[in-house]
């Protein structure tokens, strides 16, 4: 007779398969460990960072969220609690911490809503976008031709009656924060931007835009059923609190290993205001944190390895860039790459690395000098254990952009945000087909029920062998050789300059 487990199992697959549920490609439990060839120190860190670890802290980071109105928003009381909880272990465990402290502009959405001729159709407000009168603003729209820079040029509205509209723009060319500065221009009363690609659109402008129109985004499919009803009657109801607040980067470097060529690798601990963001970020926070306490403070590396919680980085990855952009060129120059982790345990799961030498073809270009190598690096990683990846561009979404900015190789991993799965991946990582790789993406319902633990700890494994790895040798990425290697040369060279130098000789 088949034991019960084997029972269990078969009636779980008829189940499934009777609601249209498709198992996953990719195995839903981790298998036994499968890895490339790479320094012990990688090795043993992958059996050291394990899912049990990380859980605890997201149980941690959800508890702070519930403690403060659900959310751990840069410049919140949730936000505090998490920073003191990763700086707190990080010193016990003997890193040298910092608690780098900058002021911000905070944002928080009071109203958000979009009625089009009696119908309502779901909207989110840009972060700091500019306020609509209570109880909205109503007027017609005004569908903005799709062309090379939709709704960037005042041009673009040429010919349409814009003034007291709410106007109907395509991402894509321009910020967002410029498509509303040209909407307020004109006179539009608010501007819609629809999203380029399937899924929904959760953007920032960037900061306050004087006289811009208050923007507020939708998905693809509703720009695409919009488009087709200008002049209809609008009602557009944004609004939200803008005030200047201070947070903080927390910062951790091991005492051992090279601090002229440190590895870093960092994530963003803060959420939006609108949930406790557990899968964004707090998926890679966890993660960085237990790899880091594995790791611990005094290890046997060439290379120091410093870590990273970015604060504020939903309002416009402000505190990495804070962190960049208040460095010396030098004090660059000290980092020899960094890896960025920002949602890595997405429920509808896809395993993407970053496109560091734009392979792909699709959006920015390639990474500077070094960041084909991490992808490489992760390739492997995921290729010796069975997993399939994607490349991801550069897109500027997360907080590796001012690193790329400044020259510093970068890289990292990624399973997916609003972004919808397509069959194709479904048949590679399994998952549901036709829904977002988070539907929970920026919203109240990422909580710990959010996360795919089985994805998580793959990931896991991955960050723990590529830091670990980075952490003996950057060889492949900027040159700099192992301490053994170093002395191997030295020696040789010495060997070499003694047999080329004359001694004494008879005439």
């Amino acid at each position: 007779m088949p034991s019960k487990k084997a029972t269990f199992r078969a009636g779980v697959a008829l189940l499934a398969a009777a609601i249209g549920l498709s198992f996953t490609a990719v195995p839903a439990t981790a298998a036994p460990k499968s890895l490339p060839d790479g320094p012990a120190l990688a090795r043993q860190l992958v059996k050291k960072v394990g899912i049990t670890g990380i859980n605890r802290h997201l149980i941690a980071l959800q508890r702070f969220a519930d403690r403060n109105d659900r959310i751990r928003a840069a410049g919140t009381e949730g936000h505090v609690q998490s920073a003191e909880y990763v700086a707190t272990k990080l010193e016990d465990a003997g890193f040298i911490v910092t608690r780098q402290e900058f002021p911000f502009l905070f944002d928080q959405t009071l109203a958000e809503s979009l009625s089009v001729a009696g119908t309502d159709v779901p909207v989110e407000r840009m972060t700091y976008s500019n306020n609509t009168p209570e109880g909205g603003v109503t007027g017609p729209l005004v569908v903005v031709p799709a062309d090379d820079t939709p709704g960037c040029e005042t041009s673009d509205y040429d010919g349409l009656a814009a003034e007291g509209a709410i106007v109907l723009v395509s991402r894509g060319a321009c910020t967002f924060g410029q498509k509303s500065d040209v909407a307020g221009q004109v006179g539009a009363a608010g501007v819609l931007i629809y999203n380029n690609v399937p899924g929904a659109l959760a953007g920032t402008l960037g900061g306050q835009v004087e006289g811009g129109a208050p923007a507020g985004g939708i998905t693809q499919a509703q720009g695409a059923e919009l488009a087709g009803q200008g002049g209809a009657e609008v009602t557009l109801d944004l609004r939200g609190v803008v005030d200047e607040r201070t947070t903080y980067n927390v910062i951790a470097e091991t005492q051992t290993g090279r601090h002229d060529n440190v590895v870093m690798a960092g994530a963003h601990l803060d959420s939006v205001a609108d949930g406790p963001g557990i899968n964004d970020n707090g998926s890679g926070s966890a993660t960085l944190l237990e790899t880091a306490l594995q790791l611990g403070s005094t290890p046997k590396v060439n290379n120091a390895v410093r870590f990273s919680w970015w604060s504020a980085e939903e309002l416009g990855l402000i505190g990495s860039t804070y962190y960049v952009d208040n460095l010396t060129f030098e004090e660059q120059l000290d980092i020899a790459l960094y890896l960025n982790f920002d949602m890595i345990g997405s429920p509808n799961a896809g395993y993407f690395v970053f496109d560091g030498d734009d392979s792909d073809g699709v959006g920015a270009g390639p990474g500077p000098f070094g960041s084909a190598q991490i992808e490489t690096a992760f390739q492997n990683f995921f290729d010796a254990a069975g997993v399939p990846t994607e490349g991801k561009d550069f897109d500027g979404r997360s907080d590796y952009g001012e690193f790329i900015a400044n020259g510093i190789p970068a890289g990292g991993l990624f399973t997916g945000a609003e972004m919808v799965k397509t069959q194709a991946q479904v048949a590679k990582w399994g998952g549901v087909a036709g829904e977002a790789f988070d539907s929970c993406y920026h919203q109240a319902c990422d909580n710990l029920g959010n996360v795919d633990r089985a994805a998580l700890d793959r990931n896991a494994d991955a960050v723990a062998f590529v830091l670990g790895s980075y952490a003996i040798s950057t060889e492949d990425v900027n040159g700099v050789p192992p301490r053994k290697a170093r002395a191997k040369a030295r020696t040789t060279a010495m060997r070499t300059m003694s047999l080329d130098t004359p001694g004494d000789r008879e005439m």
